[in-house]
């Protein structure tokens, strides 16, 4: 009878050490999620229902052709041809400067239509696309035929204008009206340039690669561009209407 006592108190020990071990774990558990820091909040830059923190570049309000239809922030002007553009219109969101962060947002255009995201906007005596780098917005299917004209591959949407090409083979080209989603992750050490659920590109800024293709393409004569490490978040007036909604932003 002893011997049964002392088993049966043993493997009561055991039970009670095992509890008191699953509680510990579950304290310590909890008590790092409750301390962990969050890291997927997002910013809104546009969630459907207000322009708070939009303004022209180089202005002091919005151009009024920037409106809020049906949820979307929408560019409501004529669409020009190329050959007709004017432009002048290009918006930043101000509230905030960004450096490292991943961005996405909803976008849809006419056809023919074209236009570009661009980031580390800095203002000054210069075009938005001579320093900042831009992701390009565009009707890929009618585009040409609209304007008879040629597009270069790193025209096309997905691309990272005049600097890096789009994989053709990764690209879900939709038709014009339809809504795309993008997305931009950008870090010193990779950036990526994303399409609807399909990553496009990436590489790696200010990199010996990234330097000569600034040195022997469009923005040879720029010598600004792509120096800005900070800036705002901004869109591109191409004299093309333009739809978007869910713009938003996490701090890398």
């Amino acid at each position: 009878m002893k011997k049964i006592a002392l088993v049966l108190s043993l493997a009561v020990a055991v039970v009670s050490c095992k509890g008191e071990t699953k509680k510990e774990e579950a304290t310590v558990e909890k008590a790092s999620t409750e301390t962990k820091p969050e890291i997927d909040e997002w910013i809104y830059l546009f969630d459907g229902t207000t322009t708070e923190g939009w303004r022209a570049y180089n202005g002091d309000d919005l151009p009024p052709q920037w409106v809020i239809k049906d949820g979307a922030l929408t560019f409501d002007t004529e669409k020009r041809t190329e050959a007709n553009r004017k432009g002048g219109k290009d918006i930043i969101y101000a509230a905030q400067e960004f450096d490292n962060f991943e961005l996405s947002w909803e976008w849809k255009i006419p056809e023919g239509g074209n236009s570009g995201l661009l980031y580390h906007i800095q203002e000054g005596d210069w075009s938005i696309p001579e320093v900042s780098p831009e992701y390009q917005m565009l009707d890929d299917l009618k585009w040409e035929e609209i304007n008879n004209a040629k597009l270069e591959e790193w025209q096309k949407t997905g691309a990272d204008y005049a600097m890096h090409l789009p994989d053709n083979s990764q690209k879900i080209v939709k038709p014009a009206g339809e809504w795309n989603t993008s997305r931009i992750i950008f870090t010193p050490e990779n950036v990526e340039h994303w399409l609807n659920g399909k990553k496009l590109l990436s590489f790696v800024p200010w990199s010996k690669d990234w330097e000569e293709r600034k040195s022997k393409g469009k923005w040879k004569n720029s010598p600004k561009y792509g120096s800005f490490k900070k800036g705002y978040i901004g869109f591109q007036d191409h004299d093309s209407p333009l739809w978007l909604k869910n713009v938003k932003i996490r701090p890398l």
